[in-house]
């Protein structure tokens, strides 16, 4: 029987030949941790090695200061003091805040090949697996295991095939279908499985769109969710000076858990609404919805490419009167190349409030919390109660134009009549 492609790495990287359901010791390429980690991971190395080497590979190791990022108060701002010595004394990368949010400075920065297996302790590690890699997310205590031991267990994920037929409409975006799928399979209908995506609709989508997709897989439980490689992922590879690469293709023969079968060519833009990810609906049956707070970032969707979107639909246009249009780069790079091109002016000029590169209000720590009772629009993965910082709002989902239209009408928008 052949092999999928999470099996394919995973025999790989612990030498022998295994199959979804076996349980093996895997050597890990890449491993990481972010603010909101990094102070467990410190202290457990410390504690497995009190004197000596603490890292089993500086080139593999970083440390990224994104989630707090400027810290917004004295006990973070501890924290990232302990990961910049800590990144000195053993000679680790450090991406200082303001350089952007973990998964997206570290795919710029040409950390990840097709084919590896990186961990990293925050869960949208499967971000990666757009890069044809098997990408996870894991606590700090395990993910300390990799930075000191270069290895951790794994259970070879069964693998579910993820066929996305059709051809996109205009307005409707790799968000739009994260959504429906996580909405159709249920927030916990994947758990520990790995998620396959093909069809016209993948091979349409840019990089950044695939981002996207293999960011969201987690939403349904996933242990991962991973791309074929193509001319678009060399293309990407290269740009980020990853030149020593092949590409991880499942056998004819792979055996899957199921194959499952979806026609997007009339899709229209979806929403996710509280406070679950998996409870969508299409923006035609959201009904009427005022907004005090729009949110454009993330790890989702805080690309050049998101921005752009947005941008073209707030040209000329303004912000409704009471309503916070919040846009936070997913990198500094991301920032640049959109001031560039003139987007953050559009932007502010439409009435929005640029922060800095990072996490931004998605976690809830600082830089756009939420009052009582009030409703955000997020292009975020993420609407759980609490999660932008109070629980007692209510967080909406969509993509980043659903995001700017309704920032223009303060209320949930389609973005179709913008386009």
């Amino acid at each position: 029987m052949g092999k999928t492609i999470a099996e394919k790495i995973l025999t790989a990287h612990s030498r022998r030949e295994v199959k979804a359901g076996d349980i093996v010791i895997a050597d890990v390429d890449f491993c990481f941790g972010q603010d909101g980690t990094s102070d467990l991971i410190i202290n457990n190395l410390f504690r497995f090695f009190p004197q000596g080497k603490r890292i089993f590979d500086k080139r593999k190791a970083a440390l990224v200061i994104d989630h707090n990022s400027p810290s917004p108060n004295l006990r973070v701002s501890n924290i990232h003091q302990k990961m910049r010595r800590f990144a000195q004394e053993e000679g680790i990368r450090l991406f200082e805040a303001g350089e952007g949010v973990c998964h997206q400075v570290i795919l710029e920065s040409g950390l990840v090949k097709p084919g590896g297996l990186i961990v990293g302790a925050d869960s949208h590690t499967s971000t990666y697996g757009a890069l044809n890699a098997l990408a996870t997310g894991m606590g700090s205590t395990d993910t300390s295991i990799a930075f000191a031991y270069g290895k951790n267990w794994f259970k070879v994920p069964q693998t579910i095939k993820i066929v996305c037929r059709g051809r996109l409409k205009k307005g409707v975006y790799a968000k739009d279908v994260a959504l429906y799928l996580i909405g159709d399979l249920g927030a916990e209908g994947c758990t520990y499985y790995s998620l396959e995506f093909t069809g016209e609709v993948i091979e349409e989508m840019s990089i950044e769109s695939r981002f996207v997709l293999a960011n969201m897989s987690v939403e349904c439980g996933a242990k991962c969710g991973i791309m074929l490689g193509d001319r678009k992922t060399e293309e990407w590879l290269r740009q980020t000076g990853v030149e020593d690469f092949s590409f991880v293709f499942p056998d004819e023969d792979a055996e899957y858990l199921r194959i499952e079968e979806y026609d997007f060519s009339e899709l229209e833009p979806q929403i996710a609404q509280p406070h679950r990810v998996d409870n969508v609906c299409g923006v035609s049956e959201i009904g009427e919805i005022h907004i005090d707070q729009a949110f454009l970032g993330t790890c989702t969707n805080g690309r050049l490419e998101d921005l752009r979107i947005a941008a073209q639909i707030l040209k000329g246009r303004r912000v409704k009167e009471g309503v916070r249009f919040i846009i936070a780069p997913a990198s500094r790079k991301v920032f640049l190349s959109a001031l560039e091109e003139g987007i953050l002016q559009i932007l502010a000029e439409s009435g929005g409030i640029i922060v800095a590169p990072g996490c931004g209000p998605c976690v809830g720590t600082h830089n756009g919390v939420p009052a009582d009772g009030e409703v955000v629009i997020s292009s975020a993965n993420r609407n759980f109660k609490g999660r932008m910082g109070n629980p007692k709002a209510h967080i909406f989902l969509a993509s980043p134009a659903t995001v700017a239209a309704s920032a223009i009408e303060g209320k949930i928008a389609d973005p179709r009549k913008y386009l």
